[in-house]
């Protein structure tokens, strides 16, 4: 299977402080992939970088393309959702105003209806609060919304910034059977950062753990999962 995204020795900055330090990893398409640590090991940071977000250096190709060094809005184009820690919905806007501003810049409006149906298919809780606006919605209804949002862009690799963030266990569990249906149905290939590091793995089919900004293992889920050593002293169970 070929890599969707290859990224190599990548390095990122705020400022004068190097964050990342020269981290590599790939996700085949139609994959799942997780990053895992503590917190300040540069998770969030790599889903930043790789979007265009903070100052980086090294090579991020996404399908055979290199888009370090480009604006945001290229690299959105390329078939990446990027669903932030904190959601990033429009909250004085509806559910529908937030759906429809995601695709305005589609040219294919056929296929973005469609998506939009799709969209409700997999979480038919918006289809109910159309017109309600955002920010009134639930901490799992915003979720919800905020990855509806990423689907709207029509994208090939969706990022996710801890998607459990401060959510009910139940809910966090039908987020994440949906993820799964979007992987295997709309065949959307993922990268999520997630506190939840058994969450994440019973998820993602690879993982890499962060540490400081620099890889410290990587492996299959189920390799992470049997490292008695780096569960302990990394993901916390």
């Amino acid at each position: 299977m070929s890599n969707l995204l290859e990224v190599k020795d990548l390095k990122a900055y705020y400022g004068l402080s190097q964050a990342l330090h020269g981290i590599s990893f790939s996700l085949a398409k139609g994959g799942i992939t997780t990053l895992l640590g503590a917190n300040g090991a540069g998770k969030t940071t790599t889903l930043r970088a790789i979007c265009g977000m903070v100052r980086a250096e090294g090579t991020v190709i996404i399908d055979g393309e290199p888009v370090t060094g480009k604006a945001t809005e290229s690299i959105v184009r390329l078939g990446v959702g990027h669903v932030p820690e904190g959601r990033g919905t429009f909250t004085e806007l509806s559910v529908e105003e937030n759906l429809r501003v995601a695709a305005y810049t589609r040219r294919d409006k056929a296929a973005a209806a469609r998506d939009l149906e799709m969209v409700f298919t997999y979480f038919p809780r918006l289809k109910e609060r159309m017109a309600q606006q955002a920010g009134t919605l639930s901490g799992g209804e915003q979720q919800m919304l905020a990855i509806s949002r990423a689907l709207m862009l029509g994208p090939r690799l969706m990022l996710l910034d801890e998607p459990s963030f401060g959510l009910a266990p139940l809910i966090v569990q039908e987020i994440f059977r949906i993820m799964r249906r979007i992987n295997e149905e709309a065949k959307v290939s993922m990268l999520l950062v997630e506190q939840n590091a058994a969450l994440a793995l019973a998820l993602a089919d690879h993982a890499y753990v962060l540490e400081t900004g620099r890889v410290v293992m990587s492996g299959t889920s189920a390799e992470v999962r049997s490292d008695e050593q780096i569960r302990k002293s990394y993901l916390g169970y």
